[in-house]
């Protein structure tokens, strides 16, 4: 059985224990975006058989017809996910995914070189933090930041409000150390950059390995996103596929996985056995009153080459 996931998005321990308990073996390959991800599924030339993407690519994986259809009598232990992730746009009939993990995206600091409020956007183009900013190497999540910054929805099709975007990031740029991804964390926690835009997760892990680090987004507005489990159409281990979505859904298991990665869990039994300093944190389980400002991101449709063009200016810039 073949899996591809986030990097860094899994106790792969549990790997070994589903391969001993049911005698399949798990090829198991990471990849660093959704459009990473989706170009190797859409492309054809793949074999995988468990893919976790984000909200808004399955959107676009279910409307291309790129998704099989989940047996959920197969996966009883679904029966554990708060029933507040299920039914949402992105897969209104919850046919085809089941929530993985959840967070939001925010900024993550270093309490010993930052002394200005983070409360906002603003501070990410502060030029008293040059060569200390972090910034993540995904359009969607960059051009977003830069979106919230001036007022406009992270999900805009309209083209001057993009065109704006791109003019702040290039704007931006000659302050930025670096655009990253998994390798963000590890930079805050080795302690070589003062802010970075990161999902909050990935701040959960950073602040265990390093108690001067702190987490907040902005309650003016963020990207609230969700991450799910699907099966990609034509997958040639099914059975295997449900046997595996199943295994990571059992409570030992999820409580397991949650706890080595950090993020934050639908999974109702997993988050039952966190201790209550973290899930009772609105900045890793925010309640709908600190999201009342937060954006789901959803397909652009074509409106995503322009995204693309931008943020090849930017890179370019």
């Amino acid at each position: 059985m073949y899996v591809y996931n986030w990097g860094d998005y899994i106790d792969e321990s549990i790997l070994k224990d589903f391969e001993e308990e049911y005698g399949i073996r798990v090829v198991y390959d990471t990849y660093a975006t959704n459009e990473d991800m989706y170009v190797k599924i859409k492309s054809g030339g793949s074999t995988y058989d468990v893919i976790f993407p984000s909200d808004y690519m399955l959107t676009r994986m279910r409307e291309e017809g790129m998704l099989e259809k989940l047996d959920l009598e197969k996966i009883p232990n679904s029966k554990y996910i708060d029933p507040r992730f299920l039914g949402a746009d992105y897969d209104p009939n919850n046919e085809y995914s089941l929530p993985y993990m959840w967070g939001t995206l925010g900024i993550l600091y270093n309490t010993n070189l930052v002394d200005d409020p983070v409360d906002s956007w603003d501070i990410l183009w502060n030029p008293k933090y040059a060569k200390q900013i972090l910034m993540l190497d995904s359009q969607r999540d960059s051009i977003g930041v830069a979106l919230l910054k001036l007022g406009y929805s992270i999900n805009t099709l309209n083209p001057d409000e993009l065109v704006a975007a791109g003019e702040i990031l290039k704007e931006q740029k000659p302050l930025v150390l670096a655009y990253v991804v998994d390798e963000g964390k590890d930079k805050m926690v080795s302690g070589e950059a003062a802010l970075a835009v990161v999902w909050s997760g990935d701040a959960a892990y950073a602040i265990e390995e390093n108690p001067d680090l702190a987490y907040t987004f902005p309650r003016t507005g963020t990207n609230l996103w969700f991450d799910v489990v699907a099966i990609p159409k034509g997958a040639k281990n099914i059975d295997a596929a449900h046997k595996f979505i199943d295994f990571l859904n059992r409570p030992d298991i999820a409580f397991r996985n949650v706890d080595h990665i950090g993020y934050a869990t639908p999974h109702l039994a997993a988050k039952d056995q966190l201790p209550k300093e973290i899930t009772d944190d609105p900045d890793f389980y925010p309640t709908d009153e600190d999201l009342v400002n937060a954006e789901v991101f959803v397909n652009l449709g074509a409106t995503l080459k322009e995204y693309d063009r931008i943020w090849t200016e930017v890179k370019a810039h």
